[in-house]
């Protein structure tokens, strides 16, 4: 009998240390998991938080909505996981799964990202560079083409005629030089167009134009008029000449019929739609 009461009791020793020694078990266990789902959580949180801050790092529309429902997915997954038990080893486990694959989902979003922004960035040192050269070609014409209008007006001004040696001699019915305005009765205008290799040979029409004191041009006719200077002027007297290309006298004459007062005159020479000469004279 006291055998097997001491047999009976050691199996009951035996016995409650293995229940303690499993609830101890037990206990680790559940405290392991429950760390474990709080990690889980920590990471989740972190993985939704990243989704935000990859979206902003990306302006391509077909990968910003691929991102937004990943970062749905982790969101979701993360409730879920708040809402498991930290004894409910499966699901625990089953969570840990879901956040190794949804790593690497983001690991590759992130490599994506970076080729894009890489080829951004290529692609806009490669505008930047068309960009500069277009730049600098642009600046090369505008510099040619101004070059060419600068070398167009030198060789317009060139090629233009030029009366000098202006000379007007008022006379009065006797054909003879008069001082006072009350005498005249005729102008006689001679000037020199000059020697010029450039000009264009041909017949040249010439405008005189005699300025009174006022300023007033004398002119036979209102239909009397020609361009110069995007602007209609009258003139007194209109010449036609052969020009050659060497120096040519030429003479003009202007019979007064009105009246002339006192003051100083002028006498302006057009040709081609330009100034080629003026002169002043007075007459008492």
């Amino acid at each position: 009998m006291i055998i097997a009461v001491s047999v009976l009791l050691l199996a009951l020793i035996g016995l409650t240390f293995l229940l303690v020694s499993e609830k101890q078990v037990n206990r680790e266990l559940i405290e392991e998991f429950s760390l474990e789902k709080d990690e889980l959580e920590n990471e989740y949180t972190r993985f939704a938080k990243q989704y935000d801050e990859l979206k902003l790092t990306t302006t391509n529309d077909s990968l910003a909505i691929l991102l937004e429902q990943e970062q749905i997915k982790t969101q979701r997954l993360l409730e879920e996981l708040r809402t498991v038990k930290s004894t409910n080893a499966s699901e625990v486990r089953r969570l840990k799964k879901e956040l190794a694959t949804l790593r690497k989902v983001m690991v590759s979003y992130i490599n994506q990202i970076d080729s894009l922004n890489k080829i951004n960035i290529q692609q806009r040192q490669v505008i930047d560079e068309v960009t500069r050269k277009y730049n600098v070609a642009s600046r090369q014409v505008s510099a040619l083409s101004e070059e060419k209008k600068n070398l167009n007006k030198k060789v317009t001004l060139a090629a233009q005629l030029d009366a000098t040696n202006i000379r007007i001699e008022p006379k009065n019915k006797r054909d003879r030089r008069a001082k006072k305005a009350k005498d005249v009765t005729k102008f006689t205008i001679d000037f020199t167009i000059v020697k010029n290799i450039t000009a264009e040979t041909g017949e040249r029409t010439l405008y005189i134009n005699i300025y009174k004191p006022n300023n007033e041009v004398l002119c036979k006719s209102s239909d009397n008029t020609f361009s110069y200077e995007n602007r209609t002027l009258p003139f007194s007297i209109k010449k036609y000449i052969e020009y050659n290309g060497e120096e040519q006298t030429v003479t003009v004459y202007w019979n007064v019929d009105e009246y002339l007062s006192s003051g100083t005159y002028r006498v302006d020479i057009f040709a081609e739609g330009s100034l080629i000469g003026s002169q002043p004279f007075d007459l008492e």
